[in-house]
């Protein structure tokens, strides 16, 4: 037997908030600063943003290690967050968390028609969340009543470590049947999720405009003037520089030109872990 690169993609590992539902991502970081609020302690929606895409146990104790947040909780409590005052956040994050997701359940404009013809094309169509399981349930039922139903999906507690580690990715490639890492691309609109895709051997695709780096609602994005979201566009493309995405795009409407060129590079013997 010999190895031969795929000659096409094979499954899209999609992100869920800010890559197909909640267009700028505000049902996690929300909850954020509100969870924080409820010990006394002061969060910037922000500060909230900055480690969107880790699991949120790691997403607050990440938090907790700034050190201005630090500060605040030694102002509140006399000592620095240790692990389980972070357990106890987490702990107030979790209801929050599953009482709100519903506020923030609306499927990306385009992302329906996008996921249609990826199907359309045999592509299989694989999912994975920071959130953990009691809130990813939730997530995915709703998704349902909207009309988008994944292949698969992983939580982040499902795996030993989430992102940026590649374990939830990989999971989606054994679930789906997958023969290459190479023939899978993985879309996320944060940091930690292009990681773990890049870590995971697969194409990855930046989101610029429709998750968590933006932070704008849908009619917000529409209505920034050209010169405003050209600015933003850069600024979002140098967060992401050094997790070294192989493409950045608006939002998941742009996927399918995307999936196309991955298709010609497989086609003519190039893998994403050589770019």
């Amino acid at each position: 037997m010999s190895y031969n690169t795929p000659s096409q993609l094979q499954a899209a590992i999609l992100d869920w908030a800010g890559t197909v539902v909640d267009f700028g991502s505000f049902a996690p970081t929300q909850i954020f600063v509100e969870a924080f609020a409820e010990f006394d302690v002061q969060v910037s929606i922000e500060e909230a943003r900055g480690p969107m895409g880790m699991g949120k146990w790691d997403h607050i104790r990440t938090l907790c290690n700034l050190p201005p947040v630090a500060e605040r909780y030694r102002k509140a409590f006399g000592r620095t967050p240790s692990d389980d005052d972070v357990t106890a956040i987490y702990q107030r994050f979790m209801p929050l968390q599953i009482e709100k997701i519903a506020e923030h359940s609306a499927l990306i404009p385009g992302a329906l028609d996008t996921i249609a013809q990826l199907r359309e094309q045999g592509l299989k169509i694989g999912s994975c969340s920071g959130y953990p399981k009691q809130v990813m349930d939730k997530v995915v039922q709703l998704a349902a009543k909207n009309g988008y139903v994944a292949d698969h999906v992983v939580a982040t507690d499902e795996v030993p470590n989430g992102r940026p580690w590649p374990a939830q990715a990989l999971a989606n490639v054994i679930a789906l049947g997958i023969e290459d890492v190479a023939a899978c691309v993985k879309v996320d609109d944060t940091v930690p999720g292009i990681l773990e895709g890049r870590r995971a051997g697969m194409w990855t695709v930046a989101l610029t405009c429709s998750g968590n780096a933006l932070g704008l609602s849908y009619e917000t994005y529409r209505a920034l003037d050209s010169e405003t979201l050209a600015n933003e566009r850069k600024r979002i493309h140098a967060l992401f520089a050094s997790s070294r995405p192989h493409y950045l795009i608006d939002t998941l409407a742009d996927l399918p030109q995307v999936v196309a060129d991955i298709n010609q590079r497989l086609a003519r013997g190039e893998t994403p872990q050589g770019c």
